[in-house]
């Protein structure tokens, strides 16, 4: 059985549109829990397939893509690229421009 912080972030992350991009604290904080990127973390790790969660629209605070280069990191880019998400030179979403803003 899943927590309420858990089921709370799984809807939230349900809700990102398409062509937003949302921070993994960002998700805590709505879900509740400011301090719990973390756990943002192992949600999308354990439930992104069994809930069919947009996993590749949660990147880092930084505006970056977290996963390692052949870990992932390649098809979250292109799959946020086909949801025209454009990535700076330097690998990075601006935020002000792409970050859901619920």
């Amino acid at each position: 059985m899943a927590t309420e912080f858990t089921e709370s972030v799984i809807a939230i992350l349900k809700k990102i549109p398409q062509g937003k991009v949302a921070t993994y604290g960002q998700v805590s904080t709505l879900a509740g829990s400011p301090r719990a990127a973390r756990q943002v973390v192992r949600i999308l790790h354990s439930s992104s397939k069994k809930h069919n969660l947009p996993w590749h629209r949660v990147i880092s605070s930084q505006g970056k893509i977290s996963l390692l280069p052949n870990q992932g990191a390649e098809i979250q880019k292109s799959l946020l690229v086909k949801e025209k998400v454009k990535f700076s030179l330097s690998g990075s979403v601006d935020l002000k421009r792409y970050q859901w803003q619920p």
